[in-house]
């Protein structure tokens, strides 16, 4: 048996098709343990925990909490079963099937952090319903309003959910059911716009990822790094991104108001803002669909002595060298905006119409961001 339990983290919004998957999974595994989350009595604060093999289960657990939530219900106990799985020396992998609204970012991180030397992170793969992907990651719909078992709180768009799911995957895999050809094609184009990196398959040859260790922790947390852009690949007219920056920092009120043009008919924006009204907050772009906050992320390089630009992210700090300005250091703004049938020239001119213009002062600017500037959305 392995020295590290090959952990594979499953993902996906709908339950059904996320199931079959992962039972396909653990067809092709052998020795492998597949756990389930029942989440139907989240609201009542519980949820059923299964570990089973191909042979049958092996362990469950009801697991109750203060605070009904799926990650709470997750966190800490899941790393626990899976140390136990590995210290029997009877399993070759484990398979995790993350319920919707699950957050694999942080399990993946948890699992490095508290059990390095038990379990190994080798992937993590996003089921995708080609179906109704497009549409889900454009518009504006609410993950509590879609029947996904979640906390009362939970205010994310189902478009923030499935494109975080998407963009930290290694693998995304296509469920082709009830879906036409150009709907799996715009899908596969998508996934590919929001995360250039990660391997595309169908549900149909999803086996073929299992035992494949894609996962890199490092490359993982470089690419979903807030405020960072990545240069996608422009594989599919399908879809498109534009890449934007500007050494010059936004005018605040003229970019507020055409928040909702720059957003209009996108899937995906982020980068990093400078807006002339907040000169030493560096500021977070995220949108998801029709959905746009911008937050403070922290401080410019600029403003930090050396000992401490370790607290600023390390892809901000590689792009900050490259291109440092001799007067306002790493200020500057450099968004990504993606979408399909997009007018990136119009995009564009948005944006160049909102910077701050020659001869205009920054100095006692009305600034509609302020009152939103701890991560409420802005629009």
């Amino acid at each position: 048996m392995p020295s590290h339990l090959p952990i594979t983290l499953l993902t996906g919004i709908d339950e059904q098709t996320r199931g079959s998957v992962a039972a396909e999974l653990l067809a092709a595994g052998g020795t492998t343990v597949l756990v389930e989350y029942d989440v139907s009595g989240l609201t009542g604060g519980s949820v059923l925990r299964i570990a089973r093999t191909a042979g049958g289960v092996i362990d469950h657990e009801v697991i109750r909490m203060g605070h009904p939530c799926v990650s709470c219900a997750m966190r800490g106990s899941l790393v626990s079963l899976l140390v136990s799985i590995a210290a029997t020396e009877k399993y070759g992998a484990a398979i995790v099937s993350v319920p919707g609204a699950g957050d694999t970012q942080a399990l993946a991180e948890e699992i490095a952090r508290d059990a390095d030397d038990e379990l190994r992170v080798d992937a993590v793969l996003a089921v995708l319903d080609a179906a109704s992907f497009t549409e889900d990651v454009s518009g504006d719909d609410l993950i509590r309003d879609r029947g996904i078992a979640t906390a009362a709180e939970d205010g994310r768009a189902v478009a923030e959910v499935l494109i975080r799911q998407v963009e930290y995957a290694n693998a995304v895999i296509l469920s082709s059911t009830d879906a036409t050809e150009d709907a799996v094609a715009t899908t596969r184009a998508l996934a590919l716009a929001l995360n250039p990196q990660a391997l595309v398959r169908t549900t149909e040859t999803a086996r073929e990822l299992f035992g494949v260790r894609l996962h890199d922790p490092d490359a993982a947390e470089a690419w979903v790094e807030p405020g960072s852009i990545s240069a996608p690949l422009q594989i599919d007219e399908r879809a498109q991104t534009l890449v934007w920056q500007s050494d010059r920092p936004f005018h605040p009120q003229r970019l507020y108001d055409v928040l909702e043009d720059l957003v209009a008919g996108t899937v995906r924006g982020k980068g990093t803002v400078w807006l002339a009204s907040q000169p030493h907050a560096r500021l977070g772009w995220d949108s998801f669909g029709t959905s746009i906050s911008i937050g403070v992320l922290g401080r410019w390089l600029a403003d930090l002595p050396v000992e401490r630009w370790s607290e600023v992210g390390q892809t901000h700090q590689a792009r900050s060298a490259m291109e440092w300005h001799p007067e306002h250091g790493d200020r500057a703004t450099y968004l990504s905006i993606t979408g399909t049938d997009l007018d990136l020239r119009e995009l564009a001119r948005l944006l160049d119409g909102c910077v701050l213009r020659p001869g205009e002062s920054a100095k006692k600017l009305k600034d509609p961001f302020a009152p939103y500037l701890e991560g409420s959305t802005a629009a």
